[in-house]
C-alpha cells in the first residue's frame, strides 16, 4: 500500500529571491481566491476541476505571471476548499466562502527539482536555488527516514513563510507492505473510540489517559515568555518572541508524536482494525477548548491517520452529538447525565468518566454507522479494557484474551 509523509525543511533564502517567492506566493493566493469567488458565482456553488479550469484558467493566465502549474495548483486548492464548504452544508453546518490570506504556495515535479542539499524553485520571474538547512545530526530524524531514503519518492511540496523563516513542507511517498503481526487473526476487529478535550488530551475506550496538564503548563509559559518580551519593545525582543514561537512549536509537535504512536501501539495491542474520532469542525464551541487545543487537536489527528496507514489501520471522525451525555450502557440521553468531569446516568445508574464514556460512545456511533455497510470484515464491537461492546451496547466478555486492570476497567455486568 502506498503510505505518505511529509518531511518539513527549513530553506537558507537570500532576499532577493526571497522577494520573488513572496510576490509568486502573492499571485497563487489571488489566483485561488479569483477561482473562488468565481465558484460561488450563481445560485450553485462549481466544485468540478474541469469546469473551473475552462472558466477561469485564461483569466487567470493573463492576469499573472504563474506557472502552467502553479495556475493549477490554485485551481486545484480552490476546487477543494469549495467541496469542503459544500459538505459542511449538506451535514447542516454553517461554512462560509473560503478566504486565501495564509502564505503558502504548492509546487509540483514541473515546478520544484530537489537535490541531494538544495532545491530549485520556479516563481514569477525565473527559478531560484534555496539550500536545505538541515540537523547536524540527522540520524532517526524524517529527513533522514524519508526524504533521502531511496525508498520514497517525492511527489510534491507547499511552501509557506512561518515565524520569519522559509520552510518546504516536502511529501514523500513510498510503496510498502502492511504490517499486521499485531493485529488480531480474526477476520473482523474492533473499533478504538477516542474522545479528546481541554482537561484531558485524548481519552480511548479502553481507558488510557494523557493528561492535559502539561500542555497547559507550557502554553501558559510560552505566553509569560512572549509577554515579558512585548515590554521590551525592542528588536531583539521582536526577535526572540519569534524564537519563543519556535520553540513552543517544536515543543508540542514533539508531545503530540508521542501520544500519536501511544494511541497507535494501544490499538495494534488491542487488535483494533479502525481509530475512531469525533468530528473536530466545531470542537471549539463543545468544548471551550482554545484556538491552541484546537491546532492540537488538528494535529494529533493528522499524525495518527498518517501513522495509521502504515499498519493497515483506518482512521475516521465521526458525529460527536451527544456523545458525552449518552450512557454508553443503556443509551439513555440526558444533559444531566454529565457533571463535569464525572458522568451517572439518570436512568440506569451507571457511573464513570465523563470523557471515558464520551470515548465509547464514539467508538459506538462508528460501529452504527457501519451496519448499513457490506459486514466483510467489518469491525464486531467497540474495544475496552478487556472484552467489547458490540453495536446494541452489550458487554461481550474477551475470547481467551486476559483482561487487563486499569483506574477505568470494565467490569461484565452482574
Amino acid at each position: 500500500m502506498e503510505v505518505r509523509r511529509t518531511v518539513p525543511v527549513t530553506l537558507d533564502v537570500d532576499s532577493p529571491d526571497a522577494a520573488l517567492l513572496e510576490e509568486t506566493i502573492d499571485q497563487f493566493l489571488w489566483a485561488a481566491q479569483y477561482v473562488t469567488d468565481h465558484a460561488f458565482q450563481g445560485e450553485y456553488v462549481t466544485t468540478s476541476k474541469t469546469t473551473l479550469n475552462d472558466e477561469t484558467y485564461d483569466d487567470v493566465r493573463e492576469a499573472t505571471d504563474l506557472h502552467s502549474n502553479h495556475v493549477q495548483s490554485a485551481r486545484n486548492k480552490a476546487a477543494e476548499a469549495c467541496k469542503g464548504v459544500v459538505e459542511r452544508w449538506k451535514q447542516g453546518k454553517k461554512a462560509s466562502k473560503p478566504q486565501f490570506t495564509s502564505p503558502h504556495l504548492v509546487y509540483e515535479s514541473r515546478t520544484a527539482t530537489f537535490h541531494d542539499d538544495y532545491v530549485s524553485l520556479a516563481t514569477v520571474d525565473g527559478r531560484i536555488k534555496a539550500d536545505y538547512v538541515l540537523p547536524e545530526n540527522p540520524e532517526n530524524t524524517p529527513h533522514q527516514k524519508y526524504l533521502f531514503n531511496d525508498d520514497y519518492e517525492i511527489t510534491s511540496a507547499e511552501l509557506h513563510r512561518k515565524h520569519g523563516e522559509w520552510q518546504l513542507h516536502i511529501c514523500c511517498t513510498a510503496d510498502v507492505e502492511i504490517d499486521t503481526s499485531a493485529q488480531t487473526a480474526t477476520e473482523n476487529g474492533t473499533v478504538l473510540g477516542v474522545d479528546l478535550g481541554v482537561n484531558q488530551l485524548a481519552v480511548t475506550s479502553t481507558g488510557q489517559f494523557w493528561s492535559g496538564d502539561e500542555f497547559d503548563h507550557w502554553r501558559r509559559e510560552y505566553e509569560k515568555r512572549r509577554g515579558d518580551l512585548q515590554e521590551h519593545g525592542t528588536r531583539w525582543a521582536h526577535e526572540n518572541i519569534q524564537s519563543v514561537g519556535r520553540k513552543e512549536e517544536g515543543r508540542f509537535k514533539q508531545t503530540l508524536h508521542r501520544i500519536s504512536n501511544e494511541l497507535i501501539a494501544e490499538a495494534r495491542e488491542n487488535g483494533c482494525t479502525v481509530i475512531a474520532f469525533e468530528d473536530l469542525a466545531d470542537i471549539r464551541e463543545r468544548t471551550g477548548a482554545s484556538w491552541g487545543h484546537k491546532w492540537a487537536f488538528d494535529r494529533l489527528y493528522e499524525y495518527v491517520e498518517y501513522k495509521a496507514e502504515a499498519y493497515g489501520l483506518d482512521v475516521h471522525q465521526v458525529n460527536p452529538k451527544n456523545t458525552s451525555r449518552r450512557c454508553s450502557e443503556c443509551g439513555f440521553t440526558h444533559p444531566d447525565n454529565r457533571n463535569g468531569t464525572d458522568f451517572e446516568c439518570l436512568k440506569c445508574e451507571y457511573q464513570n468518566d465523563a470523557d471515558y464514556n464520551a470515548a465509547k460512545n464514539i467508538g459506538l456511533r462508528y460501529l452504527r454507522g457501519t451496519q448499513t455497510e457490506s459486514d466483510g470484515g467489518a469491525p464486531v464491537g467497540v474495544r475496552l479494557n478487556s472484552g467489547t461492546l458490540n453495536v446494541n451496547g452489550e458487554y461481550e466478555s474477551p475470547a481467551d484474551v486476559s483482561a487487563r486492570t486499569g483506574v477505568h476497567a470494565e467490569s461484565p455486568p452482574l
